[in-house]
């Protein structure tokens, strides 16, 4: 078959970051032998539908970082990779430091991915960052004579009460460690989150609108100027590290996932949903939480949020070609007049200006979903 990845969740981290949505628990007394077991016992029920060695391994998390080096490198050598595979690793900086790194490169991880968010003091704080950003710089240091194949940076933006000065010279502390790769998140305020409670009882406000463009653009200038080209809406790169596995979300390409919570994409069309319960996945022979065959609409639609989040965009064809559904050129036309869609004869792309809107762009888009011979 056509290249595929796998996709690991690890659940566990020391505490919940209050701005967090994903699935995690907290790491108390968890059985790392069970959870590795459940995990190669899952991917034995997946690997039917994944013939041949995955091009792409990503652990994340929660905090893969606490899993026992030990454990890692039995996992990994459980999974079949093609020769020369990446495989990512999400770390805590409170996890981890240079000893740990050659561990991890001795277990098979090439690619790191350091969940920093910021160097601020007081910016820290409010992210719930336990270690803080003096333990972040020195994991920032380690990271660049680790001997990694390639490594990245997350920075998070529009904190509460964060000023455009502030950003900059967060910015200007991160690029002073020169990393290949850097990953940047205006910070969403999630339902059911401890940072989204907050602003309801009034005790955070987040940034507006204005202030979200002024800094993601800001952020686009100054990454640009670093050489870090930007090759996905929130992923920055220099030549050589773009990551390829999130390269496979992006182009309409299968991943296999394991893990609670887990949603993974079989070459068939199928997708399925992991159950987000790290305890009763322990025991589960199979873990499925739901499990569909998207329709023709939900599978274009799935390309759009995907696919158009890159410069490169959506090929002409290629949504027909995998769906029977077209762009409706009417509605292509009037985004293009309004600045924020590129459109020729070979694709259709985000403009500029379109990046930094470009959930709503998609989202435009996919309303006006047609087949091809309704196609205006």
């Amino acid at each position: 078959m056509s290249a595929y990845g796998i996709y690991l969740h690890v659940p566990w981290c020391v505490r919940r970051c209050p701005y967090c949505a994903f699935y995690v628990e907290r790491d108390v007394g968890a059985d790392w032998d069970r959870f590795l077991d459940a995990l190669l016992r899952e991917h034995r029920l997946r690997a039917i539908e994944f013939p041949g060695a995955a091009a792409t391994v990503f652990l994340g998390g929660g905090s893969p970082s606490r899993m026992p080096l030990a454990h890692l490198k039995r996992l990994l050598d459980a999974l079949p990779r093609a020769p020369g595979a990446e495989v990512s690793l999400e770390a805590n900086p409170e996890d981890i430091d240079a000893a740990w790194m050659a561990g991890a490169l001795a277990a098979g991880v090439n690619r790191l991915s350091l969940g920093v968010q910021t160097l601020d003091v007081q910016h820290a704080r409010t992210l719930g960052r336990g270690a803080g950003p003096d333990r972040a710089r020195q994991v920032l240091d380690a990271a660049r004579t680790a001997g990694f194949r390639s490594w990245s940076a997350d920075l998070i933006f529009a904190l509460p009460g964060q000023t455009l000065a502030d950003l900059e010279r967060d910015l200007d502390a991160l690029l002073a460690y020169e990393p290949p790769h850097i990953s940047l998140y205006g910070l969403t305020w999630e339902p059911g989150t401890p940072l989204h409670s907050a602003w309801q009882r009034g005790r955070v406000r987040p940034a507006d609108e204005d202030t979200w463009a002024a800094m993601y653009d800001h952020l686009v200038e100054r990454l640009s100027a670093a050489g870090l080209a930007r090759y996905e809406v929130s992923n920055f790169a220099r030549p050589g590290h773009a990551c390829a596995h999130n390269q496979l979300y992006w182009t309409d390409t299968p991943y296999l996932a394991l893990g609670p919570s887990a949603h993974g994409y079989a070459p068939s069309g199928r997708r399925w949903v992991n159950r987000p319960d790290a305890q009763a996945y322990l025991d589960a022979a199979d873990p499925t939480d739901t499990s569909e065959l998207p329709s023709p609409m939900q599978h274009a639609e799935d390309i759009l949020v995907s696919v158009l989040r890159t410069p490169e965009g959506l090929p002409q064809g290629f949504l027909a070609a995998r769906t029977g559904y077209e762009l409706d050129a009417a509605v292509v036309a009037r985004l293009r007049t309004l600045g924020l869609l590129q459109a020729d004869p070979q694709r259709v792309a985000l403009s500029h200006a379109g990046f930094p809107v470009a959930d709503g762009v998609i989202r435009t888009l996919a309303d006006g979903l047609v087949e091809p011979e309704s196609a205006a």
